[in-house]
């Protein structure tokens, strides 16, 4: 199934628990961080080089003010979504909406830079057209998640800060077990910019 999922990378947050630690002009997309390949990037850069070569059809959903992510994005083969707000349901909206006709959508969250090129796979793996594939590291859901066609009329409904979480209520929750507690490391503070 994966010829037809759309990866979307959702970067328009701004991250303010990370700019009240290490300044209000630091955006922590662009904050070097290190690989569990140890290859030194961007938080951004890394989770666009995590995402398996098959997944080809790729949309970044951002702001305005980050030029230098979109740049980034494009790089490595997305299309560039703008959107004024920084709430993540019109962030999943405006993605979904922008590769509508596809089969299914991962949604990728662009400050996890540490999930595993081999989980994105099996969670892609895990998807259908009325499945929720979602990975599961000692018990806990994480991300990327990934959302079959049925779901998309829900997704692109998405508005304001709420994310697509009420969904798996409303459909197939196919649990992936990894072992990769990247599924779980989201970038908030300085201090997780090294894995460990």
């Amino acid at each position: 199934m994966s010829e037809a999922i759309g990866v979307i990378v959702l970067a328009a947050g701004q991250g303010s628990r990370y700019r009240q630690v290490a300044g209000v002009d630091k955006d922590k997309l662009l904050a070097d961080c290190t690989g569990r390949d140890g290859a030194v990037h961007s938080v951004i850069e890394q989770v666009l080089v995590n995402l398996p070569a098959s997944l080809s059809s790729r949309v970044l959903v951002t702001t305005d003010d980050r030029p230098q992510v979109a740049r980034m994005a494009q790089a490595y083969g997305c299309d560039i979504v703008l959107i004024e707000s920084t709430g993540m349901g019109d962030s999943i909206a405006a993605g979904v909406a922008a590769g509508a006709q596809l089969s299914g959508w991962l949604i990728v969250l662009g400050d996890m830079p540490f999930i595993l090129p081999s989980t994105i796979e099996q969670v892609v793996t895990g998807m259908a057209d009325e499945v929720i594939s979602v990975p599961v590291q000692g018990g806990e859901y994480g991300h990327p998640v990934g959302f079959g066609r049925a779901f998309g009329p829900a997704l692109m409904a998405l508005s304001g800060d709420r994310g697509a979480k009420g969904l798996f209520a409303t459909g197939t929750v196919v649990e992936v077990a990894v072992d990769d507690p990247g599924v779980l490391w989201d970038v908030d503070t300085p201090e997780r910019l090294v894995f460990a």
